[in-house]
């Protein structure tokens, strides 16, 4: 991503340069697109009346003072035709920016820059499952999807690009005068799919790097920073019966470090840059749920919470609609309200008129990574069971906006396709004779592997199964029955579904393809040539965990360990480690009366730090300077270790964590695996303080000290006083608040990090003061490095299953994705408070609040 950002600032500048020569772009920007004139021709048309060809009734559609619309339609196809005319309305260059990844198209759009991305995603092969998903629908879902896409070309439709965006005249003008937007087709859509299952698919950047830190210290170290689920944490399911969960044997081969390093680290940063394109992964990422029964609500029915977790960007991943069949009848069965994806018809996270459910990220283990022997004499062929077999190849074609294009083929095996072919050969990167200490890879028994190898991912998402076809089921079912069926069809990426109804129901499932595996768990590559480490199957549906009405009265989940300690299967060793799960639970069996939605409100913004609860008291414990003692006794002895914007506490104490980290790993771990600060740290930390003078305490560039826990802790804490105080001055009640240094700043892809001001400026916002951070409730995630938010709620949602029109809800951007629209970013000021609109529900209501009417005539 640096490349990318290095190359499209030596353009950018250029091009900007010669507009301002020329003149007449910037004078088109100024008369069009500033404040205070007339709303520029890519501003959606939301009043008045649109004919359009292709529907079979009118259609209307209000939207109220936060732009979001409500829409009414006669038939299953026009309710999807007018759903997908309003996202490209709003969204098409957020639309077309994400077709353009879930294709591997990022090279045709914005030049070489995008291409490593591109090859590496084209080998994934993410559109050609996508169109197997397609061919395999049923007939309603293709319906769904087709009067979608009918939707979003009505828009297309004789429209030149500077009249659909504003990113497009700077393309276009500017950067790609040769684009062509190309009408939108059902396969786009299912790649989002793709793209999500990505995000929150799976362990491989644990798996890879595991592999690379046994460069450098042994298993019982790694063993250390990957330490397992905490026994003092809640699981989400606590009763489902069966055995041991965890495979305590062999959990996959010894990998000689030099070529764990040689051959994993250009995965690694090859990932890296995919997070910076797609957002942040790993398991401290994910999303908070709960459901609470009406025995502990103060309405006697069910509440029902979920706030996702992803990555910041401008606009908002989700654009939140109504959808109304005007007659709910079996042919046209909608009555559903929500969050939608800008590309997707339904509605993704939601309630209907009897239901109301969420989601939170399960993490399963459904990667792994093989190696597999290549013939010596053919690298077409690998090894399989003592017989050589030839992989299936692709070719692929890819476009690069003003070069050449670029072929790339793609090798396959019977485990997945080869992820490493676009890095250069192992001979190029290290010579094995030069270099005494370089070994082979070594199976457990000791057998060296041959020279020639290649890297293969196994992943469930690679084989056909759309989730949305499940998403439409959840939209339109009516109880727990109908939409536990729907479940059944959701096959990755696995979520936590949650669920309440209008009967007083609460209940949760765990969903999708978890491999069973013959050997090992998945925490580090394995063998490939022979099927003792296969797949042989996935965890049957009715023996996944799922509960409903459980004795306790709630159900809560944060990414932490699903099933009970003992069930007879393994779905994952990386879970979040429950820091969140922990104070969800607390806040709950603690509430200090009846639950109502202004509690879980609270709890949504709750930003206390259980990291800080258990390593502020060991600093107190410690003797420092008369100066430190009384920066130690102002700022943390008496703090809540709640996080909150405008806490002192909380940045004194987030910038000692920080101290903290670096002094006690640095010196232990190469760069690349430098601690990142998320929740899994917090329980190595939690882990390491009970053995003060552990090995990993000593600092190995001291010579003749041996330091322990106690030097570690002074040393960082004094480090952080004297870095604030450089920093801010020595007058310590003016160093900042923790919002101060913790801004979210809502960036727009690709022309949002182009490195030039004034082209930022136009569609980036922020930074917005924030509260919270990492393994807190209030999940504002960031990473060492950088205090600024980097993953956030994406949304909050708080659903009153005893009277629907009082739910309430916010998310982080706004419905626009134009710049200067009035709702570009009017939601953000309400998501940084953790402040709430109506979500409206009642029609009556919705048509006497609304702000704009819009008629779809045919």
């Amino acid at each position: 991503m640096k490349k990318f950002k290095k190359i499209l600032t030596r353009v950018l500048i250029g091009l900007v340069v010669l507009a301002v020569v020329v003149g007449a772009v910037g004078v088109y920007v100024l008369k069009i697109y500033i404040p205070n004139t007339a709303a520029p021709k890519s501003f959606p048309q939301v009043d008045g009346e649109l004919q359009l060809a292709g529907l079979d009734d009118v259609v209307d559609i209000y939207r109220d003072d936060m732009g979001i619309p409500h829409i009414y339609a006669s038939s299953l196809h026009d309710l999807f035709f007018a759903q997908g005319y309003v996202h490209a309305q709003e969204r098409f260059w957020q639309m077309d920016f994400w077709r353009h990844i879930g294709s591997a198209n990022i090279s045709e759009l914005i030049g070489a820059a995008g291409l490593d991305n591109d090859k590496f995603l084209r080998t994934l092969g993410w559109r050609q499952v996508a169109e197997a998903e397609y061919a395999s629908l049923n007939r309603t879902s293709r319906a769904i999807l087709d009067s979608y896409v009918e939707g979003v070309n009505a828009y297309l439709s004789d429209r030149e690009p500077v009249e659909i965006s504003l990113e497009y005249l700077l393309l276009t003008k500017l950067l790609n005068p040769d684009y062509v937007i190309e009408p939108w087709t059902p396969i786009n859509s299912l790649t989002w799919g793709k793209a999500m299952a990505w995000d929150l698919g799976g362990n491989i950047d644990n798996e890879i790097e595991r592999a690379i830190l046994l460069k450098t210290l042994s298993q019982e170290q790694v063993d250390e920073l990957f330490p397992p689920y905490p026994t003092d944490h809640p699981v989400i399911v606590p009763e489902v019966g069966g055995s041991t969960v965890l495979n305590d044997g062999d959990s996959g081969m010894s990998i000689s470090p030099e070529l764990a390093v040689v051959e994993f680290q250009p995965i690694a940063d090859q990932l890296a840059g995919l997070e910076a394109l797609l957002g942040p992964t790993g398991s401290g990422i994910g999303s908070n749920s709960w459901a609470i029964s009406g025995e502990h609500t103060s309405t006697g029915m069910p509440l029902l919470a979920n706030d996702p977790h992803l990555g910041i960007q401008m606009p908002s991943i989700w654009f939140q609609n109504n959808l109304y069949c005007r007659q709910k009848t079996a042919d046209c069965p909608f009555e559903v309200g929500g969050f939608s994806f800008a590309g997707v018809p339904g509605v993704i996270i939601g309630h209907n008129d009897q239901l109301a459910w969420g989601v939170t990220n399960v993490g399963p283990d459904v990667m792994d990574l093989y190696i597999e022997k290549i013939n010596p004499d053919n690298p077409n062929q690998y090894e399989f069971n003592g017989k050589w077999v030839d992989f299936e190849t692709r070719e692929e074609i890819i476009e690069v906006a003003g070069s050449e294009p670029v072929t790339l083929t793609v090798r396959i095996s019977r485990h997945g396709p080869i992820i490493n072919d676009n890095y250069p050969p192992l001979k190029d990167q290290v010579d094995l004779e030069d270099d005494p200490d370089a070994q082979p890879f070594k199976d457990k028994s000791g057998v060296s592997l041959p020279d020639t190898y290649a890297i293969a991912l196994a992943w469930t998402a690679l084989t056909p199964s759309s989730p949305f076809e499940a998403i439409w089921g959840f939209n339109i079912a009516q109880n727990w029955e109908e939409f536990r069926a729907a479940a059944s069809r959701f096959h990755v990426p696995a979520q936590n579904l949650l669920y309440a109804d209008v009967e007083g129901n609460i209940a949760y499932q765990t969903p999708g393809d978890i491999p069973i595996r013959k050997n090992g768990d998945g925490r580090l590559p394995v063998p490939g040539w022979t099927d003792e480490y296969d797949w042989t199957g996935f965890i049957p549906f009715e023996e996944l965990p799922y509960a409903i009405n459980p004795p306790s009265g709630y159900i809560a989940t944060a990414n932490n360990q699903v099933h009970p300690w003992e069930y007879p299967y393994f779905i994952t060793y990386d879970w979040s480690y429950g820091f969140r799960a922990a104070r969800v639970v607390d806040m709950i069996e603690n509430a200090p009366g009846k639950v109502d939605i202004a509690y879980i409100q609270s709890m949504q913004g709750d930003s206390k730090s259980l990291n800080a609860e258990t390593l502020v008291p060991i600093l107190l414990s410690l003797e420092f300077n008369s100066d430190a003692a009384e920066i130690l006794g102002r700022f943390l002895a008496s703090w809540d270790y709640q996080e909150l914007a405008g806490s002192q506490s909380a940045a004194v104490f987030e910038w000692f964590w920080w101290n903290l980290l670096m002094n006690t790993f640095k010196d232990d771990l190469p760069e690349a695996q430098w601690p990142g600060g998320g929740d899994r740290w917090y329980e190595v930390m939690r882990n390491l303080v009970q053995e003060p003078n552990s090995a990993w305490w000593d600092d190995k560039d001291t010579e003749d000290v041996v330091e322990t826990r106690d030097d570690i802790f002074i040393r960082a804490m004094e480090e952080t006083i004297e870095q604030l105080g450089k920093e801010y001055g020595k007058n310590y009640a003016k160093w900042p608040a923790w919002g101060e240094l913790h801004g979210a700043t809502f960036r727009n892809g690709v022309l949002g990090e182009s490195g030039i001001g004034p082209i930022e400026d136009i569609f980036n916002r922020g930074p917005f003061v924030t509260g919270g951070g990492e393994g807190i409730v209030n999940a504002t995630g960031w990473t060492i490095g950088s205090f600024a938010v980097d993953w956030l709620p994406s949304m909050r949602m708080i659903v009153d299953l005893g009277d629907l029109q009082n739910s309430v809800t916010v998310h982080t951007t706004g419905q626009s994705g134009h710049a200067f629209h009035p709702h570009y970013i009017d939601f953000a000021p309400l998501w940084a408070g953790v402040e709430y609109y109506p979500m409206d529900w009642d029609e009556q209501t919705i048509v006497n609040q609304s702000m704009e009417h819009l008629r779809l005539i045919p």
